[in-house]
Formats: C-alpha cells, sequence, structure tokens
C-alpha cells in the first residue's frame, strides 16, 4: 500500500496541470494557457488558499 504523502498529491496534481500541455521555451507563436503554463503556481496558490481557510476555521 503507498503511503499517504500530502506532497505527492500536490506533485501529481501539478502534473496533472502539466499533462494538458508542455510549455517549450522559445515558443511565441501560441497565446498563453494559464492552466498549462501556470500548472505550478495555480497549486501552490490553491493549496495556499486552503491553508488559509483552515487556519482560520480552526482558531474559531
Amino acid at each position: 500500500m503507498p503511503t499517504r504523502n500530502p506532497l505527492r498529491w500536490l506533485a501529481r496534481w501539478a502534473d496533472w496541470f502539466e499533462m494538458r500541455g508542455v510549455y517549450v521555451p522559445g515558443e511565441d507563436s501560441r497565446t498563453v494557457d494559464p492552466w498549462r503554463d501556470f500548472g505550478w503556481l495555480i497549486v501552490a496558490w490553491l493549496t495556499g488558499l486552503a491553508m488559509f481557510v483552515l487556519f482560520f476555521a480552526f482558531a474559531v
């Protein structure tokens, strides 16, 4: 049974965003796709927002 590692879950979630497309440096002919180009940033932002909400939920 694999261990339940939250960091592995975050990495798998970010990889899901990246599997939707891969950024190729120097390729300027396409439009910016936020899900593809900023997958790690979106995961980090959502994780931070969740921790912020949980912090205040437990503080009350």
